[in-house]
C-alpha cells in the first residue's frame, strides 16, 4: 500500500478555491453541530495545521459528534475506537500474526491506520493503552517488532474525554496532552439552537444522512495553503513571548513547551487562511492561546486551592503581555503603507 509521505500535500489553492472548500466543511458540519460555528471552524483550523484535536466536556453536549461530522465531511479513511479499560496497546497500532500459510509473521495494521482517527473517550483507556499513540501522532509512524511503518497525510487524531472528575476516567499523561494542538470545549447549546436540535434531530439523526464534500487530496492541497501564509518577525516574537510568560508565571509549575509555540504558529496559520487571509495577525495567537496552551500547563498547587484554571491564567498572561502594533507587508497586501514601509495591523474580523 502506497502512502502519502510528509511534504507530498499537493499544490497551492487559489483564493476562492480555498475558500469554497473550506466553507463546505464548516457548512456540513453545522448540519449536525448547530450554534458553534467558532468551535467548528478551530477544529478545521487543527486539521488544515496538521494537528490533533482534544474535545473535552461533560458527557451529551456533542463530543463525539463533532468528530464524526468532522470525519465524514471527507470521503478519506476513518477509523474509530472507544478506549475501555480493557483496551490494549496493541488494537490501536496492529499486531504480528503468524500465517500458517506462509510460515511467518505478517502485519496487519490497527486502528491508526487512516486518515482520520476518532478515540472516543481517550481517558478511560489506562495510561499504557493511551502511550500507543505517543509515536504516531509526533512522529506520523507506529513502530511494531522493530518494523517502522509510516501513516497516511492527512493524518488527524480527534479524541473525546470527559472531565477527569468523572468517575472511570485516567487524567491524560503531559506527554500525551502535549501532542494535542488544541483542546476545547462545546458547551451547553443556546435556547435557540437546543430547539434547532430537537427540530432537525428528532425524528432522524443528521450524521447518518451526512455525505462528504471533498476528499484526502483537496485537504491536503489546503494544508499546502496553510503554509504558505506569512508570518511577520514580530507575530513569531509574540508567540515565543506567549509561551515563555507561561515557564515564568508564579501561578504554574510547568510552562508550554516548545513543541506548544510551533503549533500555536501553525494554528494561527490556518486561522488566518480561513478567514481570507494570507497574513498570521496578533489577534490570532491571543484568540488561540486558551485552547492551544491551557492543556499543557500545570498550576501550582497554591493555584489549585484557590480554584484558578489554567484557561484564567493564560487568558491573564496575554491581557498582559504587549502586543505589536505593525508587520511587515505581505508579498500580496494592496493598502497603503505607512512612512516607514510597514502597514498597521486591520482588526481582526467577526
Amino acid at each position: 500500500m502506497t502512502q502519502q509521505t510528509w511534504d507530498e500535500v499537493g499544490g497551492v489553492l487559489p483564493h476562492d478555491e480555498f475558500h469554497a472548500a473550506s466553507e463546505a466543511i464548516v457548512t456540513n458540519i453545522q448540519q449536525v453541530i448547530e450554534g458553534k460555528t467558532a468551535t467548528v471552524r478551530l477544529a478545521l483550523a487543527v486539521l488544515l495545521a496538521e494537528g490533533h484535536l482534544l474535545i473535552e466536556d461533560v458527557p451529551g453536549v456533542g463530543k463525539t459528534k463533532l468528530a464524526k461530522a468532522l470525519a465524514r465531511s471527507i470521503d478519506c479513511s476513518v477509523r474509530r475506537i472507544q478506549f475501555t479499560p480493557d483496551l490494549l496497546p496493541s488494537d490501536v497500532t496492529g499486531v504480528s500474526v503468524y500465517n500458517q500459510e506462509t510460515h511467518d509473521f505478517e502485519f496487519r495494521p490497527g486502528a491508526v491506520f487512516a486518515n482520520l482517527v476518532v478515540g472516543d473517550e481517550i481517558n478511560r483507556a489506562s495510561p499504557k493503552t493511551q502511550s500507543a499513540l505517543l509515536e504516531c501522532m509526533e512522529e506520523r509512524q507506529v513502530t511494531v517488532d522493530g518494523v517502522t511503518y509510516q501513516l497516511q497525510t492527512p493524518f488527524m487524531v480527534i479524541a473525546t474525554q470527559n472531565p477527569i472528575e468523572m468517575e472511570g476516567t485516567y487524567p491524560l499523561p503531559e506527554a500525551q496532552r502535549d501532542r494535542f494542538t488544541a483542546r476545547i470545549a462545546m458547551g451547553y447549546p443556546g435556547p435557540d439552537a437546543e430547539l434547532a436540535m430537537l427540530d432537525g434531530h428528532g425524528a432522524v439523526d443528521p450524521l447518518r444522512e451526512l455525505r462528504p464534500v471533498c476528499d484526502a487530496a483537496i485537504v491536503r492541497q489546503l494544508i499546502a495553503t496553510v503554509r504558505e501564509v506569512h508570518v511577520a518577525d514580530a507575530v513569531k516574537q509574540y508567540a515565543i513571548d506567549l509561551v515563555t510568560a507561561t515557564r515564568e508565571a508564579p501561578d504554574l509549575r510547568l510552562g508550554a513547551s516548545p513543541r506548544a509555540t510551533l503549533q500555536l504558529l501553525r494554528t494561527s496559520r490556518a486561522v488566518a487562511a480561513l478567514e481570507g487571509r494570507d497574513y498570521v495577525l496578533p489577534d490570532d495567537l491571543q484568540a488561540l492561546a486558551v485552547p492551544v496552551l491551557a492543556h499543557r500547563i500545570i498550576p501550582t498547587a497554591d493555584a489549585q486551592l484557590a480554584r484558578r484554571t489554567t484557561d484564567a491564567i493564560v487568558s491573564e498572561l496575554v491581557h498582559r503581555l504587549p502586543v505589536p502594533q505593525e508587520r511587515r507587508r505581505s508579498p500580496y497586501d494592496t493598502r497603503p503603507t505607512t512612512d516607514n514601509g510597514h502597514s498597521a495591523y486591520e482588526p481582526r474580523r467577526r
